[in-house]
């Protein structure tokens, strides 16, 4: 398995893309938010068919994850409308956010494009602490009890006893510390260094610094430590600062993936 970053970046970042990613096993492919409009370039330039995402996961309705999503609706319906796209989609959520994404398809879309939402196009909404089966992988869904908008994130199976954990894009607090616990794999936001704190001011905006993040991955007993959703003043050097500082507060390996960055599972 492997995990392909198509954005790392936060929601206002020019110099990188907005948060999102990839997981692959295989031929299968977990598509997990949109970040902007530009998501068809970032899923070409990361080398993929955006007609092989089949399974996708929208989090949250803030546009710098939403926007993206409701643009692959587009395409994938506009593509099933001209028999260009064989098959099925399903797009994961919980249910107030699937309902938004279908409200604004419908009202922006043609209806010959829409008609396929609920037909081929697949809106399944997910409850916290439900587990399906996402390409070929146990995967629970859970909500993280956001301060902001209603928010869920996930726990996947990666095979050999092992678990990968998204928080999304918020601190991963007592509710979401169930899943993250001894996660091979923790995927968590990290807003800026701690050292510029005072700058980015991480706190006001519920969000966590690299110092944050990597404490709480040494309390959970985490083995990787993936580090996005941040800002884009560092970014020639963000891999190198970000792991400098993390290293101080976490044993385990720090990953700050640049964009269209691969890592093996």
């Amino acid at each position: 398995m492997k995990l392909t970053m198509l954005g790392t970046g936060n929601a206002l970042v020019t110099e990188c893309y907005n948060t999102c990613f990839v997981i692959s096993d295989g031929d299968k492919h977990f598509l997990v938010d949109g970040g902007g409009s530009g998501i068809l370039r970032q899923l070409k330039h990361a080398g993929f068919d955006w007609k092989d995402m089949r399974e996708i996961f929208l989090t949250h309705k803030h546009v710098d994850h939403f926007t993206g999503i409701l643009w692959l609706v587009r395409m994938i319906c506009q593509y099933m409308n001209q028999k260009e796209y064989a098959g099925t989609a399903k797009i994961y959520g919980h249910a107030e956010v699937l309902h938004l994404l279908e409200d604004i398809a419908k009202k922006l879309l043609q209806p010959k494009e829409t008609r396929f939402i609920g037909d081929r196009l697949y809106l399944i909404p997910v409850a916290d602490g439900e587990a399906l089966n996402v390409i070929g992988r146990a995967t629970t869904f859970f909500d993280i009890y956001s301060t902001k908008a209603k928010q869920f994130g996930f726990s996947m199976d990666i095979g050999g006893a092992r678990k990968l954990t998204c928080c999304g894009d918020e601190p991963c607090n007592d509710f979401g510390k169930v899943y993250a616990r001894n996660a091979d794999w923790l995927l968590h936001e990290a807003f800026c260094l701690y050292s510029q704190a005072d700058i980015f001011d991480p706190y006001g905006k519920n969000h966590s610094t690299v110092k944050d993040a990597c404490e709480l991955a040494e309390k959970l007993h985490v083995k990787n430590l993936l580090l996005y959703h941040t800002e884009d003043k560092n970014l020639s050097v963000r891999k190198k600062l970000y792991c400098a500082e993390g290293q101080e507060y976490f044993s385990g390996k720090i990953h700050v993936p640049d964009d269209l960055e691969t890592l093996a599972l």
